[in-house]
């Protein structure tokens, strides 16, 4: 069958490859389908040229992948729209973060004919090998779908992928490469050429405000995440890698074996990742940055022991500091995220998260603190739903969560403008000491260059 896979424009001038995406192409591909990818994250295209394609070329089966944020939500109502409208509409089936906690909602709402719940890959060969002979859907794992009497139905979930190095590299030919190799996630670096790709799935921590689609963690040997890292530097030139896991930081065991993997292999690339403050242990951070690694995202979440009990994050204030002190001595750049909203969460908890920012800014990003959000599937959703905070995924999706930086439900003692009005004072702080140090900083470099005669100064612009 002939297959067009939607990657959709999020409105960045240049995207992070899709890479969830590119691992289904390989799998449709593996499974002898023809796959075409529709590249609306690149041209920007409107939404009517999809349903042009639609109807000047015939496809059997159209997919899209989608997270579960605001814009995402209606950006595939709109690519929805569009496929529907088509006069050749193909079967519609979708996936990801967004559709998977509640699919019966998303099929509503799209008009879709599947959706893929959790891990995709053999999910999806087995419901194209169903399309394609009988139709019937009932026998295919891990899928959820609208039957001819318009009952909703669920199959059994299927059994997760143990060997993760078993699975196909994902089709990077398939896509115009060019354009993604110039996007450098997690300020790996501002030079050369850049791809993301993952060395594990999952996480096996239970923060109340986090969704996976899949319980558990798995994670790829370093002979495996060795291989696809040469391939993408015979292949495209890659220097730099941004690994995109949940947690690549998951043991010391495993983040010492990794690094001394990439050592051994001589690789010559710097890359970044997400870790975890608890395993921020000196010696560890030594071996990452002895091996290529610049920059560590950590989820720090709140700067409150109390706070941090409630959300279940597993850590403590204490472990947090000393992580990221430990970091910024071994030379990576730490990314500090913060949230604040979380249950019972207080102004004086807030102005702990902004000390803290001001404290350890290496001024190497923006800081700033966003409220925590409820996503459909995580606890903190259904807490909201049985204290009659939210009424379900259509109450979330359609009326609160409007956007990102907005509460979408309030879980503190204060209201609404409360709340908005700390995080703006909270950011305002925040983005005042961002500019003040970055304005010291060019007239820094203007003395280096006119005063001191530094000949390497490439002009006063921002990239």
């Amino acid at each position: 069958m002939k297959i067009l896979l939607v990657a959709y424009d999020n409105d960045s001038p240049i995207s992070y490859f899709p890479l969830g995406l590119a691992y289904i192409a390989s799998a449709c591909r593996n499974a002898g389908h023809e796959v075409v990818i529709y590249n609306q994250d690149v041209y920007h295209w409107p939404e009517e040229h999809l349903t042009d394609q639609l109807d000047n070329e015939r496809f059997d089966v159209v997919g899209i992948g989608v997270i579960g944020g605001y814009y995402q939500y209606r950006k595939l109502l709109k690519i929805s729209e569009a496929i529907n409208k088509s006069k050749q509409r193909p079967f519609y089936v979708m996936g990801g973060h967004g559709p998977s906690p509640e699919p019966e909602y998303f099929l509503q709402k799209t008009g879709a004919n599947a959706v893929v719940v959790g891990e995709g890959e053999e999910t999806v060969a087995d419901l194209l090998d169903a399309v394609s002979k009988d139709g019937d859907l009932s026998r295919v794992k891990g899928i959820a779908y609208i039957d001819e009497s318009g009952k909703f139905r669920q199959t059994e979930r299927r059994e997760l992928i143990s060997d993760l190095d078993g699975i196909p590299l994902p089709a990077w030919d398939l896509f115009p490469i060019e354009h993604y190799v110039l996007f450098a996630p997690y300020s790996i670096q501002k030079k050369g050429r850049s791809m993301i790709m993952v060395s594990g799935r999952g996480c096996n921590f239970k923060c109340n405000f986090c969704y996976r689609m899949d319980k558990g963690l798995r994670i790829r040997g370093p002979k495996s995440i060795i291989v696809e890292i040469r391939e993408l530097q015979n292949r495209y030139f890659i220097s730099n890698i941004a690994f995109f896991d949940e947690l690549l930081m998951n043991s010391v065991g495993r983040v010492t074996e990794l690094c001394k993997g990439l050592l051994d292999a001589d690789l010559n690339i710097t890359w970044g990742c997400s870790g975890r403050l608890n395993y921020a242990k000196p010696e560890v951070l030594r071996l990452m940055r002895q091996s290529g690694c610049t920059f560590i995202n950590y989820g720090i979440e709140s700067i409150d022991d109390t706070a941090l009990r409630v959300m279940g994050k597993a850590l403590t204030v204490k472990q947090i500091t000393e992580g990221v002190e430990n970091t910024l001595a071994a030379g990576i750049s730490p990314g500090l995220n913060i949230i604040f909203g979380n249950i019972g969460e207080t102004a004086e908890i807030l102005q702990k998260g902004v000390e803290f920012l001001l404290k350890y800014d290496d001024h190497a990003q923006i800081r700033t603190i966003r409220p925590v959000t409820p996503y459909p599937g995580s606890p903190l959703y259904y807490y909201a739903i049985q204290k009659g905070l939210l009424d379900g995924p259509g109450d979330f999706y359609e009326r609160r969560h409007v956007n990102s930086d907005l509460l979408s439900v309030n879980f503190t003692n204060m209201s609404d403008k409360e709340v908005h009005e700390l995080l703006f004072e909270a950011n305002k702080t925040l983005i005042n000491k961002y500019y003040s140090d970055q304005k010291k900083r060019v007239i820094e470099t203007a003395h280096r260059l006119y005063i001191d005669g530094d000949a390497s100064f490439r002009g006063f612009r921002q990239v």
